[in-house]
C-alpha cells in the first residue's frame, strides 16, 4: 500500500500528533512493507506557524526509519499579519471567522495542495485539526482522485480552536474519519458525520521502553531522593494542561505532607514564564521541594515517568491523552479530569482518579488519597499497565489504522467503478 500522510510536524518536532503519525507510519513500514511518505512543515511546533522568531528546520526530503519525509516551508509572516484580524472576527462572530482563525493558525505552506494531488498514493491520510493542512489534504486528494482519511484529534472544549464549521464540513467531505475515542465519534455524529464513516482507534505506547526501568534507576538518573514521594507532571507546558491547577493545589498537599516532591517536565513554551513566576513566589521550603525540567530528551521520558509515585495530569483539552498511557506503561496511577475524552480513557477508581477541570480542592484531595493509600495506588498502576498491553501497543494501533485505510480504499474503488 502506498500511503501519503500529511501532518503539521514530524520528528524531531515533538507533540502528541507528531508522535502518533511517526509511530503508525514506522509500524506500517515494518509490519506490512507499506510505502509511507510524509508531507509536513519545517517547524518544530505550532508556534512556528505564526511566530517568525521561532527556529526552523531545513526544507528537504529525507528518510527516517524507512519513512520518506518531505518538509515544506511555512509563510509565517502571513499568519502573523492575520493575528489581530482573526481576533476581531472571532470576538464579534463575523462571517468567515472560522477561516480567519484557520489561516492565522496555519501552517500556510505554498505548493502543498498540488504536491498532494500529484503524489502517487493509494490513499491520503491527514492529522490533525484545527490546522490548515487538513483542508489542503482534502482538496489535494480530490484533485488527485484519491481517497482521504482524516484523523482530527479533536478536543471540542477548546472553543477558539474547534468551534469552527469549516472543520466539520471537511470531515463530512472526507471518505473516512479516525476518532481517538468514543467521545470524539459521538460528538461528530451529533454534527452530521455518519457512524459508519468512522473508526474509533486511539493511540499507542511502547511499554517496553517504560517497564524495564526501576524507580530507583529513574531517580538516580534524575538526581532525586530515593525515598521522597513524588507527584509528577510530564507533558506540554500549557495552561490548558492544568499545570496552573496542579501548582496551586500543591501548597495544601505540602501542609499535610511536607516531604512530597513536585516534578514538572516538558518543553518550555510561553506558559513556562507563568509557571516560573508562581514557583518563584513560593516560600523556600516549597521551592526546595519542586523540580522543573524543561526540554528534556526523548530518551529521558521513561525515567521521568518511572520516577513519580503519582502522575497528575489535570488537563482540560485532550483528544486522547497519550501521557496517561505512558504513565500506565510505567505502572503508575494517574489523575485526570472529567473533561472531554479523558473519561473515555481513564476508568476512574480502577486505573486512576478523575476530578473536575480547574478544581484545586478536589485535585488536592485526589493526590492525598493516593498518597495515603499506596496499595490502592499500586493496584491502579497495574490495572493501567494491563490495559496498555491489551489495547494500546503501537503494533495493535497500526494494524487498526491499516484496516481502516484498506476499507476506505476498497469503498472508494467500488464507488469509482459504480460511477463509471
Amino acid at each position: 500500500m502506498k500511503i501519503l500522510q500529511v501532518t503539521q510536524g514530524y520528528f524531531p518536532a515533538i507533540g502528541g500528533t507528531e508522535w502518533l503519525v511517526q509511530r503508525v507510519s514506522e509500524e506500517l513500514v515494518a509490519q506490512f512493507g507499506d510505502e509511507l511518505t510524509v508531507f509536513t512543515t519545517n517547524c518544530y511546533n505550532g508556534e512556528g506557524f505564526w511566530n517568525p522568531r521561532m527556529p526552523k528546520m531545513e526544507v528537504e526530503t529525507t528518510q527516517i526509519n524507512g519513512v520518506t519525509v518531505r518538509r515544506f516551508p511555512v509563510l509565517t509572516r502571513v499568519s502573523q499579519a492575520l493575528r489581530p484580524v482573526q481576533k476581531l472576527f472571532f470576538s464579534f462572530g463575523l462571517p468567515y471567522h472560522d477561516w480567519m482563525r484557520t489561516y492565522f493558525g496555519g501552517p500556510i505552506t505554498p505548493g502543498l495542495r498540488g504536491a498532494i494531488a500529484r503524489q502517487p498514493a493509494n490513499l491520503v491520510s491527514a492529522a490533525s485539526f484545527p490546522l490548515l493542512h487538513m483542508f489542503e489534504a482534502v482538496q489535494g486528494a480530490r484533485l488527485g482522485k484519491k481517497p482521504v482519511v482524516l484523523n482530527g484529534c479533536l478536543h471540542p472544549q477548546d472553543i477558539w480552536g474547534f468551534q469552527r464549521e469549516n472543520i466539520y464540513s471537511a470531515i463530512r467531505a472526507a471518505d473516512h474519519y479516525i476518532a481517538l475515542t468514543g467521545f470524539e465519534a459521538q460528538y461528530l455524529h451529533q454534527r452530521g458525520t455518519p457512524l459508519e464513516k468512522m473508526s474509533v482507534i486511539g493511540v499507542g505506547v511502547d511499554p517496553d521502553r517504560f517497564s524495564r526501568i526501576t524507580q530507583a534507576e529513574a531517580r538516580a538518573r534524575l538526581g532525586l531522593s530515593p525515598t521522597e514521594p513524588v507527584v509528577g507532571f510530564v507533558g506540554q507546558i500549557g495552561q490548558h494542561k492544568g499545570i496552573d491547577t496542579l501548582v496551586k493545589a500543591m501548597p495544601a498537599v505540602w501542609k499535610a505532607r511536607p516531604d512530597v516532591r513536585l516534578l514538572i517536565a516538558g518543553s518550555r513554551a510561553m506558559f513556562a514564564q507563568v509557571l516560573d513566576q508562581i514557583v518563584s513566589n513560593w516560600p523556600p521550603k516549597y521551592r526546595d521541594q519542586t523540580t522543573l525540567i524543561f526540554n528534556f530528551k526523548e530518551e529521558d521520558k521513561p525515567y521521568l515517568f518511572n520516577a513519580v509515585d503519582i502522575f497528575a495530569y489535570p488537563s482540560g483539552f485532550e483528544s486522547f491523552g497519550i501521557s496517561y498511557l505512558e504513565a500506565w506503561a510505567s505502572r503508575k496511577p494517574v489523575i485526570g479530569t472529567w473533561s472531554g475524552a479523558i473519561p473515555y480513557v481513564v476508568d476512574s477508581g480502577k486505573d486512576g482518579l478523575l476530578v473536575p477541570f480547574h478544581n484545586c480542592k478536589l485535585l488536592t484531595e485526589a493526590i492525598m488519597v493516593l498518597l495515603k493509600s499506596p496499595r490502592w495506588a499500586q493496584a491502579m498502576g497495574e490495572a493501567g499497565y494491563s490495559k496498555v498491553l491489551s489495547t494500546y501497543t503501537w503494533p495493535t494501533i497500526a494494524r487498526k489504522f491499516r484496516d481502516a485505510y484498506q476499507q476506505t480504499i476498497d469503498s472508494f474503488t467500488r464507488g469509482t467503478a459504480a460511477r463509471g
